[in-house]
């Protein structure tokens, strides 16, 4: 028989620490199922109270630059310190390929067994939206269970980045040292997220290089951050594999939380980002109704092969599918299926 969920005891579970318990709540969280949506709904009203002081903290970096090597050496530093470290993902590719960019948590040899470390692959949930639900929502499990570092890792393509940016109190972009073009490889969008940006690698022949590229990112964001601004994100130079420089980039990203503090921006910006969720789980919610409609389900085949032979334009064939949906064969989206997801977010505590 099903093992019944008994959300009291997984709460309970959660907020004494326990790894199992912590694990299960992460897959009812991450969990698309229609039965499971209201019971981790019920999980996270439980939880919520618990959460609010972890420090948030997202990471995204150009290819090649050792995300996974800087996250292990950082998270290692920092559960030697005494802080509890989660790693969480965002990664759209595990939608279409059901893998994971932390799949493999050799990757981060240390942390994997550090029993102050909590290490949980990106979701498969379908759509880059349902991705960052279930990571918001692990967010609040691992607050809960006195995760007091939170770290969340994106892929660095499409989308993830803002949405990243959209669940975290501070943004790290890491970046290379590269010979000719410094800016190679980093996207303008992106850097403007950037609270901190750090090169990493910059250990033997690549420190003098590493040098030369914070010196022109620097420069670069100087142009991007208005005059009055309360913050200008520091460009610093580490090395992942020889662990120098870790402690100047937490210092920066502390100093980072305590301007955010001493200004309230900080509570503004988590009232801010749940409100902002709210709205995307409305969208996300709204697109998947509409996807498990009946009406639309029968009639989208044939609407996309006539507008692939050109039959009929993109805004008509988006207008029969809105009517389909809003028809009298539903009576109105209420009724249409849900699909997951709630508007919960981490409680600000800031």
């Amino acid at each position: 028989m099903p093992r019944t969920i008994d959300i009291e005891e997984y709460a309970k579970g959660v907020l004494d620490g326990r790894r199992a318990y912590i694990a299960r709540a992460i897959t009812l969280v991450e969990s698309t199922r229609p039965d499971h949506h209201d019971l981790a709904q019920r999980l996270l009203v439980e939880l919520l109270p618990h959460t609010g002081g972890a420090r948030r903290i997202g990471i995204s970096g150009v290819p090649g630059v050792g995300k996974s090597t800087f996250i292990d050496a950082l998270g290692t530093m920092l559960t030697g310190a005494g802080h509890k470290v989660a790693v969480l993902a965002v990664d759209p590719s595990s939608t279409r390929t059901g893998g994971s960019i932390l799949g493999d948590k050799t990757r981060m040899e240390r942390l994997a067994v550090d029993p102050n470390a909590f290490v949980r692959p990106s979701p498969s949930a379908g759509t880059l939206g349902g991705v960052a639900r279930a990571t918001r929502e692990s967010m609040v499990v691992m607050e809960a269970a006195g995760y007091d570092v939170v770290l969340v890792e994106t892929v660095g393509v499409g989308q993830s980045e803002t949405a990243v940016a959209n669940m975290v109190d501070s943004f790290l972009l890491l970046s290379l040292a590269r010979t000719g073009d410094q800016l190679q490889g980093i996207k303008k969008g992106v850097l403007e997220l950037a609270d901190v940006v750090t090169i990493n690698k910059a250990d033997g022949p690549h420190a003098r290089d590493a040098k030369s590229a914070a010196r022109e990112l620097a420069g670069a964001l100087r142009l991007l951050q208005p005059p009055d601004a309360p913050w200008n994100p520091p460009v610093l130079t580490c090395s992942a594999r020889e662990s120098t420089g870790l402690d100047v980039v937490w210092e920066r990203l502390e100093q980072h939380r305590r301007v955010l503090e001493a200004t309230g921006a900080l509570r503004t910006k988590r009232r801010d980002q749940q409100v902002d969720w709210t709205w995307s789980m409305v969208r996300d919610q709204l697109l998947a109704r509409l996807h498990a409609h009946p009406e639309v389900r029968r009639l989208g085949p044939e609407l996309e092969q006539r507008v692939r032979e050109g039959a009929l334009t993109a805004t008509l064939a988006a207008d029969r599918l809105l009517e389909a949906f809003q028809g009298p064969a539903d009576g109105g989206v209420s009724r249409a299926p849900a699909d997951g997801g709630g508007a919960h977010a981490p409680a600000d505590g800031g």
